[in-house]
């Protein structure tokens, strides 16, 4: 009995083998425990199942559960911390922080009373240049004159021109010239001006040129000047003077506001492809940012006192200039400014020690409508101020165009 249920064949004619072998297509290794009935007659099944439908397509899923697999015991690592959604983190993404919007201000000694203005010339001496342009020939040279000068001021520039004033001491007429120099570039040119004031320490500058309130100065201007604005856009930032031109003022006349080296170059070369003419009312020497405009300017304007301390002054810087490496007297010019009706200096003698050093020289004639202050008005200059103004304006003009400048300011 044993041998013929040895011999027994199953219904397919197939032997069954050993239940679970590798025999069966079961893989040796398939990780069964041993002596698991309940794993023995799966892994039959699966066996049998195999064995009749080979060739026949993919082996058949077990029926049933799965046997659970023995493994090692997995360590436990760290626990992490889950990163957060990204649209949680774009809108709890930390921003830069913005530059606040300065307010508007009064100009400081614009609401000062003020009394009845001063014509530069006395009426007795219009009276007289009045008479004696009336009988005499002398009004065609003048206008012959005159025509030549404004062609000067007029003449094109292919990039900006950075023209700076500065001095060696105050009270000097510094501020006055820059007013001067502002209101002719303005009255004469067809380009955009632009008047910008580095001298922080409570300028003048504003009151010379009849601005009434400021807002945006050039420490505000430095940090979000780019190079892709309009003109249209950095003139949101300036001050309109009343004659035509901007403004872009060095404070809001607090005390301590400065403007450092850093500020200076960024705004000036930021601003000198918008504008033709820039006019910088620069602090006195020997500033840090008074040597550096003087070095990047295309022409300088040095005022001194028509007084034998400012010559003596004068002459002191002049030297200082001539022994440069680079030579920038040729686009220097020095305007002496009388400011007395009667000067105690011989003024002809003056000049022409001056103008030997190489620079060219300007006086600026006494004029009351300049030394009562305040605002400056065209029409109120007197003739031989506003023709020294012209006159300086083209001889400045013609400097800075004719010659290159010795820095950053190409």
């Amino acid at each position: 009995m044993s041998d013929m249920s040895m011999n027994r064949r199953d219904g397919d004619g197939h032997l069954p083998g050993p239940v679970g072998g590798p025999g069966h297509g079961q893989p040796s290794g398939s990780g069964h425990a041993p002596g698991s009935g309940q794993g023995d007659w799966q892994a039959g099944v699966l066996g049998d199942l195999m064995g009749h439908g080979a060739g026949t397509g993919a082996p058949a899923a077990p029926r049933g559960p799965l046997p659970v697999q023995p493994h090692a015991p997995v360590p436990q690592q760290p626990a992490q911390p889950q990163a957060a959604p990204q649209a949680y983190a774009r809108q709890y993404t930390p921003q830069a922080p913005q530059a606040r919007a300065p307010e508007t201000v009064p100009v400081p000694g614009s609401d000062a009373p003020a009394g009845r203005p001063r014509h530069g010339d006395p009426l007795a001496r219009r009276a007289l240049r009045t008479l004696r342009g009336a009988l005499g020939s002398s009004v065609a040279k003048a206008v012959a004159a005159e025509t030549e000068l404004a062609t000067q001021v007029q003449q094109p520039v292919t990039t900006g021109r950075q023209i700076v004033v500065t001095s060696i001491r105050g009270g000097s007429g510094k501020t006055t010239v820059t007013a001067l120099l502002s209101r002719t570039y303005n009255h004469f040119r067809h380009d955009p001006v632009l008047t910008l004031e580095a001298d922080a320490a409570l300028g003048t500058l504003p009151v010379r040129l009849g601005v009434q309130s400021l807002r945006w100065t050039c420490a505000d201007l430095a940090q979000i000047v780019r190079p892709s604005m309009q003109l249209t856009d950095i003139t949101g930032y300036l001050v309109p003077l009343p004659d035509g031109g901007w403004l872009l003022p060095g404070s809001q006349g607090r005390i301590g506001a400065q403007v450092d080296v850093a500020t200076y170059r960024t705004v000036m070369v930021a601003l000198r492809r918008y504008f033709g003419v820039t006019v910088v009312d620069c602090e006195t020497l020997p500033g840090e940012v008074a040597r550096t405009a003087l070095d990047t300017a295309h022409a300088r304007v040095l005022t001194a006192p028509a007084t034998a301390e400012g010559l003596v002054s004068t002459h002191a810087v002049l030297d200082w200039l001539g022994s440069l490496p680079v030579p920038v007297l040729p686009r220097t010019v020095v305007v002496l400014t009388v400011q007395s009706p009667h000067p105690a200096v011989d003024l002809g003698k003056a000049v022409e020690k001056l103008r030997a050093t190489g620079a060219g020289v300007v006086v600026l004639p006494y004029d009351r409508h300049l030394a009562s202050g305040g605002a400056v008005t065209s029409e109120l200059l007197g003739f031989q101020t506003r023709e020294a103004a012209v006159r300086l304006a083209a001889d400045v003009l013609q400097r800075a165009v004719a010659l290159p400048a010795s820095g950053a300011a190409r």
